[in-house]
Protein backbone atom coordinates (compact mmCIF):
# COMPACT_ATOMS: atom_id res chain seq x y z
CA UNK A 1 0.00 0.00 0.00
CA UNK A 2 2.83 2.58 0.69
CA UNK A 3 4.38 2.01 -2.49
CA UNK A 4 1.07 2.29 -4.21
CA UNK A 5 0.77 5.51 -2.66
CA UNK A 6 4.06 7.05 -3.36
CA UNK A 7 3.43 5.58 -6.92
CA UNK A 8 0.65 7.56 -7.15
CA UNK A 9 2.05 10.74 -5.52
CA UNK A 10 5.51 10.74 -8.07
CA UNK A 11 2.30 10.67 -10.69
CA UNK A 12 0.88 13.48 -9.65
CA UNK A 13 3.89 15.55 -9.09
CA UNK A 14 5.54 14.55 -12.39
CA UNK A 15 2.10 15.76 -14.20
CA UNK A 16 2.43 19.23 -11.81
CA UNK A 17 3.28 22.49 -13.56
CA UNK A 18 7.33 22.74 -12.99
CA UNK A 19 7.65 19.43 -12.21
CA UNK A 20 10.14 17.72 -14.67
CA UNK A 21 12.46 14.64 -14.71
CA UNK A 22 16.29 14.69 -16.13
CA UNK A 23 14.31 12.39 -19.01
CA UNK A 24 12.33 15.12 -19.78
CA UNK A 25 14.44 17.41 -20.61
CA UNK A 26 14.15 17.40 -24.60
CA UNK A 27 17.72 17.27 -25.37
CA UNK A 28 19.76 14.40 -27.03
CA UNK A 29 23.41 15.81 -26.13
CA UNK A 30 25.18 13.39 -23.74
CA UNK A 31 26.88 16.53 -21.79
CA UNK A 32 23.73 18.33 -21.51
CA UNK A 33 21.39 15.99 -19.84
CA UNK A 34 24.34 14.77 -17.37
CA UNK A 35 24.26 18.81 -15.91
CA UNK A 36 20.99 18.79 -15.93
CA UNK A 37 21.17 15.59 -13.38
CA UNK A 38 24.21 17.10 -11.36
CA UNK A 39 21.97 20.17 -11.03
CA UNK A 40 18.37 19.22 -10.64
CA UNK A 41 18.82 16.01 -8.72
CA UNK A 42 22.13 16.41 -6.95
CA UNK A 43 22.35 20.16 -5.91
CA UNK A 44 24.90 21.24 -3.66
CA UNK A 45 23.20 25.05 -3.56
CA UNK A 46 21.33 24.57 0.45
CA UNK A 47 25.16 23.08 1.54
CA UNK A 48 26.96 25.51 -0.10
CA UNK A 49 24.50 28.63 1.08
CA UNK A 50 24.20 27.45 4.81
CA UNK A 51 27.86 27.04 5.04
CA UNK A 52 28.20 30.90 3.55
CA UNK A 53 24.91 32.47 4.99
CA UNK A 54 24.95 31.04 8.57
CA UNK A 55 28.40 30.32 8.99
CA UNK A 56 30.58 32.81 7.79
CA UNK A 57 27.79 35.66 7.38
CA UNK A 58 28.21 38.81 5.18
CA UNK A 59 31.10 39.50 3.59
CA UNK A 60 31.70 43.45 3.76
CA UNK A 61 34.91 44.39 2.24
CA UNK A 62 37.71 44.96 4.23
CA UNK A 63 36.12 42.56 6.68
CA UNK A 64 37.54 39.29 8.02
CA UNK A 65 34.51 37.64 6.71
CA UNK A 66 35.58 38.66 3.37
CA UNK A 67 38.89 36.73 3.90
CA UNK A 68 37.53 33.44 5.54
CA UNK A 69 34.76 33.33 3.14
CA UNK A 70 37.62 33.31 -0.02
CA UNK A 71 39.28 30.65 2.25
CA UNK A 72 36.31 28.64 1.83
CA UNK A 73 35.76 29.03 -1.73
CA UNK A 74 39.40 28.31 -2.44
CA UNK A 75 39.50 25.12 -0.33
CA UNK A 76 35.94 23.92 -1.54
CA UNK A 77 37.14 24.05 -5.12
CA UNK A 78 40.51 22.50 -4.75
CA UNK A 79 37.98 19.67 -3.09
CA UNK A 80 36.40 19.23 -6.28
CA UNK A 81 39.82 19.38 -8.54
CA UNK A 82 39.32 22.88 -9.63
CA UNK A 83 41.91 25.29 -9.37
CA UNK A 84 41.53 28.44 -6.95
CA UNK A 85 43.91 31.28 -6.11
CA UNK A 86 43.49 34.52 -4.80
CA UNK A 87 45.01 38.15 -6.72
CA UNK A 88 44.96 41.54 -4.71
CA UNK A 89 44.02 44.28 -6.51
CA UNK A 90 44.13 47.23 -3.78
CA UNK A 91 43.20 47.54 -0.26
CA UNK A 92 40.50 48.89 1.69
CA UNK A 93 39.71 50.08 4.72
CA UNK A 94 39.73 47.05 7.54
CA UNK A 95 36.59 46.76 9.85
CA UNK A 96 35.12 44.25 12.25
CA UNK A 97 31.41 44.31 12.99
CA UNK A 98 30.99 44.20 17.32
CA UNK A 99 27.59 43.55 18.99
CA UNK A 100 25.34 47.07 18.99
CA UNK A 101 23.02 47.42 21.86
CA UNK A 102 20.92 50.45 21.10
CA UNK A 103 18.29 51.69 23.50
CA UNK A 104 15.87 54.17 24.44
CA UNK A 105 16.32 54.98 28.14
CA UNK A 106 13.73 58.53 28.67
CA UNK A 107 11.15 59.11 28.46
CA UNK A 108 10.33 55.14 28.63
CA UNK A 109 12.82 52.03 28.29
CA UNK A 110 12.17 50.41 24.78
CA UNK A 111 15.48 48.60 23.18
CA UNK A 112 15.25 50.10 19.34
CA UNK A 113 15.33 47.92 16.61
CA UNK A 114 19.23 49.41 15.39
CA UNK A 115 22.72 48.89 14.54
CA UNK A 116 25.89 50.44 13.38
CA UNK A 117 26.52 51.17 9.76
CA UNK A 118 29.36 49.48 8.11
CA UNK A 119 32.96 51.08 9.40
CA UNK A 120 31.73 52.78 12.01
CA UNK A 121 33.36 53.63 15.39
CA UNK A 122 32.49 52.01 18.76
CA UNK A 123 31.99 53.79 21.98
CA UNK A 124 35.00 52.72 23.51
CA UNK A 125 33.63 49.76 25.60
CA UNK A 126 31.49 51.80 27.84
CA UNK A 127 27.78 53.03 27.17
CA UNK A 128 27.34 56.26 25.47
CA UNK A 129 24.07 57.97 26.75
CA UNK A 130 23.06 61.04 25.17
CA UNK A 131 19.92 62.94 24.02
CA UNK A 132 19.03 63.78 20.35
CA UNK A 133 18.47 66.48 18.45
CA UNK A 134 16.80 66.93 14.63
CA UNK A 135 18.87 68.41 11.74
CA UNK A 136 17.46 71.79 10.79
CA UNK A 137 16.26 73.74 8.03
CA UNK A 138 19.62 76.00 7.39
CA UNK A 139 19.14 78.62 4.14
CA UNK A 140 22.90 77.91 3.27
CA UNK A 141 26.29 76.34 5.09
CA UNK A 142 27.71 79.18 6.93
CA UNK A 143 23.87 79.03 8.69
CA UNK A 144 24.57 75.17 9.49
CA UNK A 145 28.03 76.10 10.84
CA UNK A 146 26.72 78.88 13.11
CA UNK A 147 23.77 76.05 14.49
CA UNK A 148 26.71 73.71 14.88
CA UNK A 149 27.41 74.16 18.93
CA UNK A 150 23.48 72.95 19.24
CA UNK A 151 24.74 69.69 18.47
CA UNK A 152 27.42 69.13 20.58
CA UNK A 153 27.23 66.04 23.29
CA UNK A 154 23.85 64.92 21.31
CA UNK A 155 22.74 62.13 18.46
CA UNK A 156 22.10 64.04 15.76
CA UNK A 157 18.67 62.72 13.17
CA UNK A 158 19.51 63.32 9.77
CA UNK A 159 16.84 61.38 8.16
CA UNK A 160 13.15 62.41 7.36
CA UNK A 161 10.91 60.35 9.56
CA UNK A 162 8.03 58.93 7.38
CA UNK A 163 4.42 59.03 8.48
CA UNK A 164 3.88 55.70 8.01
CA UNK A 165 6.00 52.54 7.79
CA UNK A 166 3.44 50.71 6.07
CA UNK A 167 4.32 50.12 2.75
CA UNK A 168 3.04 50.94 -0.55
CA UNK A 169 1.32 48.30 -1.53
CA UNK A 170 -0.70 48.14 1.54
CA UNK A 171 -2.30 51.86 0.88
CA UNK A 172 -2.88 51.40 -2.74
CA UNK A 173 -4.50 47.81 -1.51
CA UNK A 174 -6.42 48.99 1.58
CA UNK A 175 -6.62 52.84 1.56
CA UNK A 176 -9.49 54.72 0.35
CA UNK A 177 -8.59 57.26 -2.88
CA UNK A 178 -8.63 60.02 -0.83
CA UNK A 179 -6.45 58.89 1.88
CA UNK A 180 -3.88 57.74 0.19
CA UNK A 181 -3.78 60.92 -2.21
CA UNK A 182 -2.96 62.61 1.04
CA UNK A 183 -0.26 60.43 1.91
CA UNK A 184 1.07 60.21 -1.44
CA UNK A 185 1.48 64.48 -1.00
CA UNK A 186 2.57 64.50 2.32
CA UNK A 187 5.34 62.14 1.41
CA UNK A 188 6.51 63.56 -1.55
CA UNK A 189 6.34 67.22 0.56
CA UNK A 190 8.71 65.26 2.98
CA UNK A 191 11.34 63.77 0.60
CA UNK A 192 11.67 67.37 -1.19
CA UNK A 193 11.92 69.10 1.96
CA UNK A 194 14.60 66.92 3.38
CA UNK A 195 16.69 67.02 0.43
CA UNK A 196 16.65 70.71 0.60
CA UNK A 197 17.39 70.11 4.60
CA UNK A 198 20.35 68.02 3.37
CA UNK A 199 21.77 70.33 0.41
CA UNK A 200 21.72 73.40 2.46
CA UNK A 201 24.41 72.74 4.87
CA UNK A 202 26.94 71.82 2.07
CA UNK A 203 27.57 68.88 3.30
CA UNK A 204 25.98 66.12 0.90
CA UNK A 205 25.06 62.00 1.78
CA UNK A 206 23.72 59.93 -0.83
CA UNK A 207 21.79 56.88 -0.36
CA UNK A 208 24.60 54.27 -0.69
CA UNK A 209 26.30 56.27 2.18
CA UNK A 210 23.81 58.13 3.77
CA UNK A 211 26.03 59.89 6.40
CA UNK A 212 28.62 61.60 4.44
CA UNK A 213 30.58 64.33 4.60
CA UNK A 214 27.45 65.66 6.90
CA UNK A 215 28.27 62.92 9.38
CA UNK A 216 32.23 63.85 9.43
CA UNK A 217 30.91 67.64 9.82
CA UNK A 218 28.89 66.81 12.82
CA UNK A 219 31.25 64.76 14.50
CA UNK A 220 34.04 67.59 14.21
CA UNK A 221 31.64 69.64 15.78
CA UNK A 222 31.08 67.50 18.56
CA UNK A 223 27.94 65.64 18.17
CA UNK A 224 27.85 62.50 20.15
CA UNK A 225 27.20 60.28 16.83
CA UNK A 226 24.74 60.57 13.83
CA UNK A 227 21.18 58.49 13.60
CA UNK A 228 19.98 57.70 10.04
CA UNK A 229 17.00 55.82 9.04
CA UNK A 230 16.62 54.66 5.25
CA UNK A 231 13.71 52.96 3.87
CA UNK A 232 14.35 50.23 1.39
CA UNK A 233 12.22 51.97 -1.23
CA UNK A 234 11.22 55.34 -1.10
CA UNK A 235 7.75 54.83 -0.29
CA UNK A 236 8.34 51.94 1.73
CA UNK A 237 9.14 48.71 0.45
CA UNK A 238 8.30 46.19 2.59
CA UNK A 239 7.36 45.46 6.20
CA UNK A 240 9.94 45.60 8.75
CA UNK A 241 13.02 46.84 5.87
CA UNK A 242 15.69 48.78 6.26
CA UNK A 243 19.15 49.74 4.58
CA UNK A 244 22.59 49.16 6.58
CA UNK A 245 24.94 50.99 4.79
CA UNK A 246 28.25 52.44 5.13
CA UNK A 247 29.46 55.65 7.22
CA UNK A 248 32.82 58.15 6.85
CA UNK A 249 32.70 58.50 10.52
CA UNK A 250 35.82 58.70 12.10
CA UNK A 251 35.42 58.82 15.85
CA UNK A 252 31.68 59.03 16.75
CA UNK A 253 28.82 55.90 15.98
CA UNK A 254 27.10 56.36 13.15
CA UNK A 255 23.95 54.45 13.56
CA UNK A 256 20.94 53.00 11.08
CA UNK A 257 17.49 52.55 12.58
CA UNK A 258 14.20 51.00 11.31
CA UNK A 259 11.68 53.13 10.11
CA UNK A 260 9.24 52.65 12.92
CA UNK A 261 12.07 53.69 15.97
CA UNK A 262 13.30 56.15 14.51
CA UNK A 263 9.52 57.61 14.12
CA UNK A 264 9.17 57.15 17.58
CA UNK A 265 12.37 58.78 18.60
CA UNK A 266 12.01 61.45 16.04
CA UNK A 267 7.99 62.32 17.31
CA UNK A 268 9.62 62.51 20.88
CA UNK A 269 12.88 64.72 20.20
CA UNK A 270 10.46 67.04 18.10
CA UNK A 271 8.19 67.75 20.89
CA UNK A 272 10.57 68.22 23.24
CA UNK A 273 9.63 65.05 25.38
CA UNK A 274 14.03 64.75 26.40
CA UNK A 275 14.02 61.16 25.09
CA UNK A 276 17.98 60.21 25.88
CA UNK A 277 19.15 57.18 24.22
CA UNK A 278 22.13 54.51 25.63
CA UNK A 279 24.63 53.25 22.61
CA UNK A 280 27.05 50.27 23.72
CA UNK A 281 28.30 49.40 20.06
CA UNK A 282 31.31 46.97 19.47
CA UNK A 283 33.68 47.71 16.45
CA UNK A 284 37.33 47.44 15.35
CA UNK A 285 38.96 49.34 12.83
CA UNK A 286 42.16 47.39 11.60
CA UNK A 287 44.15 49.71 9.15
CA UNK A 288 44.26 49.51 5.33
CA UNK A 289 44.09 46.11 4.87
CA UNK A 290 44.41 44.02 0.88
CA UNK A 291 41.44 42.94 -0.62
CA UNK A 292 41.68 40.10 -3.34
CA UNK A 293 39.34 38.23 -5.95
CA UNK A 294 39.24 35.22 -5.73
CA UNK A 295 39.50 32.92 -8.99
CA UNK A 296 38.64 29.50 -10.00
CA UNK A 297 40.13 27.77 -13.46
CA UNK A 298 39.15 24.92 -15.21
CA UNK A 299 41.76 25.22 -18.10
CA UNK A 300 40.96 24.44 -21.36
CA UNK A 301 42.46 21.52 -23.70
CA UNK A 302 42.16 22.74 -27.08
CA UNK A 303 41.73 26.66 -26.74
CA UNK A 304 43.15 27.01 -23.04
CA UNK A 305 44.00 30.72 -23.96
CA UNK A 306 40.52 31.68 -24.80
CA UNK A 307 37.69 32.03 -22.27
CA UNK A 308 34.65 31.62 -21.11
CA UNK A 309 34.16 33.62 -17.72
CA UNK A 310 31.37 33.10 -14.81
CA UNK A 311 30.77 36.09 -12.76
CA UNK A 312 29.62 37.09 -9.65
CA UNK A 313 29.85 39.87 -6.86
CA UNK A 314 31.40 38.24 -3.72
CA UNK A 315 30.77 41.17 -1.27
CA UNK A 316 27.68 41.87 0.45
CA UNK A 317 26.44 44.85 2.55
CA UNK A 318 26.38 43.90 6.33
CA UNK A 319 22.58 44.49 7.70
CA UNK A 320 21.54 40.45 7.10
CA UNK A 321 23.65 37.92 5.86
CA UNK A 322 23.85 39.32 1.82
CA UNK A 323 22.02 36.06 0.63
CA UNK A 324 20.73 37.47 -2.57
CA UNK A 325 23.23 40.43 -3.38
CA UNK A 326 25.14 38.51 -4.21
CA UNK A 327 25.16 35.55 -2.43
CA UNK A 328 22.89 33.36 -4.73
CA UNK A 329 25.23 35.01 -7.58
CA UNK A 330 28.30 33.26 -5.58
CA UNK A 331 26.14 30.36 -4.53
CA UNK A 332 25.18 29.75 -8.51
CA UNK A 333 28.77 30.17 -9.89
CA UNK A 334 30.23 27.92 -7.55
CA UNK A 335 27.82 25.03 -8.29
CA UNK A 336 27.75 25.71 -11.91
CA UNK A 337 31.79 25.31 -11.66
CA UNK A 338 30.73 22.02 -9.60
CA UNK A 339 28.62 20.58 -12.53
CA UNK A 340 31.35 21.47 -15.24
CA UNK A 341 33.90 19.78 -13.59
CA UNK A 342 32.32 16.58 -13.67
CA UNK A 343 29.92 16.85 -16.50
CA UNK A 344 32.64 18.57 -18.74
CA UNK A 345 36.23 18.07 -17.18
CA UNK A 346 37.83 18.87 -20.44
CA UNK A 347 36.81 21.99 -21.56
CA UNK A 348 37.54 23.05 -25.34
CA UNK A 349 38.16 26.47 -24.04
CA UNK A 350 39.21 27.98 -20.32
CA UNK A 351 36.78 28.23 -17.90
CA UNK A 352 37.29 31.00 -15.19
CA UNK A 353 34.91 31.95 -12.30
CA UNK A 354 35.53 35.69 -10.96
CA UNK A 355 34.09 36.49 -7.45
CA UNK A 356 34.92 40.08 -6.72
CA UNK A 357 34.78 41.69 -4.06
CA UNK A 358 34.46 45.78 -4.00
CA UNK A 359 31.31 45.76 -6.01
CA UNK A 360 29.22 47.72 -3.54
CA UNK A 361 32.28 50.48 -3.54
CA UNK A 362 32.08 50.73 -7.25
CA UNK A 363 32.48 47.29 -9.21
CA UNK A 364 35.86 47.58 -7.73
CA UNK A 365 37.37 44.15 -7.60
CA UNK A 366 36.07 43.21 -11.35
CA UNK A 367 37.27 46.52 -12.75
CA UNK A 368 40.80 45.98 -11.59
CA UNK A 369 41.12 42.33 -13.27
CA UNK A 370 39.59 43.43 -16.07
CA UNK A 371 42.21 46.04 -16.26
CA UNK A 372 45.11 44.15 -14.94
CA UNK A 373 44.47 40.94 -17.46
CA UNK A 374 43.84 42.63 -20.93
CA UNK A 375 45.33 39.36 -22.24
CA UNK A 376 42.05 37.55 -20.65
CA UNK A 377 39.64 40.36 -21.37
CA UNK A 378 40.58 40.15 -25.18
CA UNK A 379 40.50 36.61 -25.36
CA UNK A 380 37.00 36.26 -23.94
CA UNK A 381 34.77 33.93 -25.67
CA UNK A 382 31.64 34.69 -23.69
CA UNK A 383 30.69 35.45 -19.89
CA UNK A 384 28.00 35.35 -17.92
CA UNK A 385 27.06 37.83 -14.80
CA UNK A 386 24.05 37.13 -12.57
CA UNK A 387 23.34 39.92 -9.50
CA UNK A 388 19.62 40.26 -9.34
CA UNK A 389 18.28 38.17 -6.17
CA UNK A 390 17.56 34.85 -5.43
CA UNK A 391 15.24 34.15 -8.84
CA UNK A 392 15.54 32.20 -11.77
CA UNK A 393 16.73 33.34 -15.15
CA UNK A 394 14.13 34.84 -17.67
CA UNK A 395 15.92 37.20 -19.58
CA UNK A 396 19.03 37.87 -21.58
CA UNK A 397 20.63 40.32 -24.33
CA UNK A 398 22.95 40.69 -26.81
CA UNK A 399 24.73 43.74 -24.49
CA UNK A 400 25.07 45.91 -28.06
CA UNK A 401 27.06 43.17 -29.85
CA UNK A 402 24.97 41.45 -32.78
CA UNK A 403 27.14 38.70 -33.17
CA UNK A 404 27.23 38.33 -29.11
CA UNK A 405 23.46 38.14 -29.52
CA UNK A 406 23.35 35.66 -32.24
CA UNK A 407 25.34 33.43 -30.73
CA UNK A 408 23.51 33.68 -27.43
CA UNK A 409 20.02 32.99 -29.35
CA UNK A 410 21.78 29.81 -30.96
CA UNK A 411 22.82 28.79 -27.30
CA UNK A 412 19.33 28.96 -25.83
CA UNK A 413 17.99 27.13 -28.87
CA UNK A 414 20.21 24.11 -28.03
CA UNK A 415 19.43 24.04 -24.20
CA UNK A 416 16.74 21.96 -22.87
CA UNK A 417 13.11 22.77 -23.79
CA UNK A 418 12.45 23.79 -20.22
CA UNK A 419 14.57 26.69 -20.63
CA UNK A 420 13.95 27.53 -24.15
CA UNK A 421 10.51 28.32 -22.98
CA UNK A 422 11.98 30.07 -19.35
CA UNK A 423 14.85 32.40 -21.19
CA UNK A 424 13.84 35.06 -23.24
CA UNK A 425 16.04 36.64 -25.80
CA UNK A 426 15.18 40.74 -25.69
CA UNK A 427 17.36 41.74 -28.63
CA UNK A 428 20.55 42.94 -29.10
CA UNK A 429 20.36 45.67 -26.52
CA UNK A 430 22.66 47.82 -25.25
CA UNK A 431 26.12 47.31 -23.16
CA UNK A 432 26.02 47.58 -19.24
CA UNK A 433 27.70 51.17 -17.85
CA UNK A 434 27.47 50.32 -14.17
CA UNK A 435 25.41 48.52 -11.68
CA UNK A 436 27.08 45.11 -11.96
CA UNK A 437 30.30 43.28 -12.93
CA UNK A 438 29.53 42.77 -16.15
CA UNK A 439 30.07 46.70 -17.08
CA UNK A 440 33.68 46.06 -16.45
CA UNK A 441 33.90 43.66 -18.88
CA UNK A 442 31.26 45.41 -21.36
CA UNK A 443 32.78 48.49 -21.65
CA UNK A 444 36.21 47.14 -23.19
CA UNK A 445 33.74 45.45 -26.06
CA UNK A 446 33.73 41.82 -24.77
CA UNK A 447 30.75 39.63 -24.98
CA UNK A 448 29.72 39.38 -20.39
CA UNK A 449 26.04 38.94 -20.58
CA UNK A 450 23.85 39.99 -17.79
CA UNK A 451 21.25 37.25 -16.60
CA UNK A 452 17.85 39.06 -15.91
CA UNK A 453 16.11 37.10 -13.40
CA UNK A 454 12.02 37.27 -11.73
CA UNK A 455 12.37 39.59 -8.84
CA UNK A 456 11.09 38.20 -5.65
CA UNK A 457 10.67 41.61 -4.21
CA UNK A 458 14.51 41.91 -4.52
CA UNK A 459 14.11 45.72 -4.65
CA UNK A 460 11.62 46.36 -2.30
CA UNK A 461 12.37 43.66 0.26
CA UNK A 462 16.05 42.36 0.21
CA UNK A 463 18.39 44.57 -1.61
CA UNK A 464 20.96 46.27 0.66
CA UNK A 465 18.74 45.22 4.11
CA UNK A 466 18.08 43.77 7.08
CA UNK A 467 15.68 40.86 5.74
CA UNK A 468 18.49 39.78 2.88
CA UNK A 469 18.96 36.13 5.06
CA UNK A 470 19.32 32.61 3.95
CA UNK A 471 14.86 32.35 4.12
CA UNK A 472 14.48 34.26 1.22
CA UNK A 473 16.17 31.84 -0.99
CA UNK A 474 13.98 30.25 -3.84
CA UNK A 475 16.07 27.05 -4.11
CA UNK A 476 14.31 25.70 -6.75
CA UNK A 477 15.05 29.07 -8.89
CA UNK A 478 18.84 28.93 -7.46
CA UNK A 479 19.28 25.16 -8.49
CA UNK A 480 17.86 26.04 -12.37
CA UNK A 481 20.11 28.74 -12.42
CA UNK A 482 23.42 27.11 -11.55
CA UNK A 483 22.44 24.56 -14.05
CA UNK A 484 21.67 27.16 -17.11
CA UNK A 485 24.80 28.92 -16.13
CA UNK A 486 26.81 25.42 -16.14
CA UNK A 487 25.09 24.54 -19.78
CA UNK A 488 25.77 28.40 -21.09
CA UNK A 489 29.30 27.81 -20.36
CA UNK A 490 29.90 24.87 -21.76
CA UNK A 491 27.87 25.69 -25.12
CA UNK A 492 30.12 28.52 -25.52
CA UNK A 493 32.89 26.84 -25.11
CA UNK A 494 32.13 24.16 -27.90
CA UNK A 495 31.01 26.95 -30.26
CA UNK A 496 33.40 26.49 -33.14
CA UNK A 497 32.97 30.63 -33.78
CA UNK A 498 34.60 33.74 -32.22
CA UNK A 499 32.12 36.22 -31.24
CA UNK A 500 32.56 39.62 -33.15
CA UNK A 501 33.09 42.48 -31.56
CA UNK A 502 31.54 44.67 -33.55
CA UNK A 503 29.26 47.58 -31.87
CA UNK A 504 25.57 47.96 -32.70
CA UNK A 505 24.71 51.48 -33.83
CA UNK A 506 22.20 52.23 -31.12
CA UNK A 507 20.40 54.73 -33.23
CA UNK A 508 19.03 51.87 -35.39
CA UNK A 509 15.60 50.82 -35.00
CA UNK A 510 14.77 48.88 -32.20
CA UNK A 511 18.04 48.74 -30.79
CA UNK A 512 18.93 48.91 -26.90
CA UNK A 513 15.61 47.46 -26.13
CA UNK A 514 17.44 44.65 -24.97
CA UNK A 515 18.88 45.27 -21.16
CA UNK A 516 22.70 45.27 -20.78
CA UNK A 517 22.73 45.52 -16.96
CA UNK A 518 20.98 43.54 -14.01
CA UNK A 519 18.20 42.16 -16.01
CA UNK A 520 14.78 43.16 -17.57
CA UNK A 521 11.21 42.70 -16.42
CA UNK A 522 9.88 39.77 -16.31
CA UNK A 523 6.73 40.09 -14.46
CA UNK A 524 5.17 41.26 -11.68
CA UNK A 525 7.67 41.92 -8.79
CA UNK A 526 10.46 41.43 -11.21
CA UNK A 527 13.10 44.78 -11.69
CA UNK A 528 15.43 46.54 -13.75
CA UNK A 529 18.70 47.37 -12.80
CA UNK A 530 21.30 49.16 -15.18
CA UNK A 531 19.23 48.44 -18.41
CA UNK A 532 20.41 49.75 -21.94
CA UNK A 533 23.00 52.46 -21.27
CA UNK A 534 22.73 56.26 -20.61
CA UNK A 535 22.73 57.81 -23.88
CA UNK A 536 21.17 55.02 -26.04
CA UNK A 537 19.46 56.98 -29.29
CA UNK A 538 22.80 58.84 -29.68
CA UNK A 539 24.53 56.03 -31.65
CA UNK A 540 28.51 55.57 -30.52
CA UNK A 541 28.66 58.59 -28.09
CA UNK A 542 27.20 55.53 -25.22
CA UNK A 543 30.19 53.45 -26.34
CA UNK A 544 32.88 56.09 -26.62
CA UNK A 545 31.53 57.77 -23.12
CA UNK A 546 29.19 55.46 -21.18
CA UNK A 547 30.88 51.94 -21.61
CA UNK A 548 34.39 54.12 -21.04
CA UNK A 549 33.08 55.70 -17.90
CA UNK A 550 33.32 52.39 -16.36
CA UNK A 551 37.29 50.71 -17.92
CA UNK A 552 39.00 54.64 -17.12
CA UNK A 553 39.17 53.68 -13.73
CA UNK A 554 41.97 53.13 -11.35
CA UNK A 555 43.30 49.93 -11.79
CA UNK A 556 44.37 49.60 -7.75
CA UNK A 557 42.19 50.98 -4.97
CA UNK A 558 42.05 52.13 -1.46
CA UNK A 559 40.04 52.92 0.92
CA UNK A 560 40.14 56.59 0.50
CA UNK A 561 41.44 57.21 -2.66
CA UNK A 562 40.86 55.93 -6.27
CA UNK A 563 43.84 57.02 -9.09
CA UNK A 564 42.11 57.60 -12.29
CA UNK A 565 43.61 56.42 -15.14
CA UNK A 566 42.22 56.39 -18.68
CA UNK A 567 43.06 52.93 -20.60
CA UNK A 568 42.04 51.99 -24.29
CA UNK A 569 38.45 50.60 -24.23
CA UNK A 570 39.65 48.24 -26.70
CA UNK A 571 42.27 46.41 -24.75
Amino acid sequence: MTCMRSLALLGVLAAAPGFTLAAQTGTTDPVLKRMWTLGMDSSHTWDLAQVLFDSIGPRLTGTPQGTQASDWVIKTYKSWGIDAKREQYGTWRGWRRGVSHIDLIKPRIRSLEATILGYSPNTGGKDLVAGTIILPMVQDSNEFVKWLPNARGKFVLISAAYPTCRPEEEWAAQATPESKARMDTTIVKLVSDWTTRIRNTGYPVTAGNPTGNLGVRLEKGGAAGVIVSNLASPLGGAWGTWTVYDTKNKTTPAIAMSCEDYGLLYRLTERKQGPQVRVNAQSESLGEVPVFNTIGTIRGTEKPNEYILLSAHFDSWDGSQGATDNGTGTIMMMEAMRILKQAYPRPKRTIMVGHWPGEEQGLNGSRAFAFDHPEIVRAIQAGFNQDNGTGRIQTTSGVGLPDAGAHMEQWLAKLPREYQQQVRYTGVGAPATGGTDNASFDCYGAPVFGLGAVGWDYGSYTHHTNRDSFDKIVFDDLESNATLAAMLAYLASEDPTVIARARADLTAAGAGRGRGGRGAPSGRGAITLGGPGRGAGRGNDVDEKGWARTCAKAPRFTADTSRVTTPSIRP
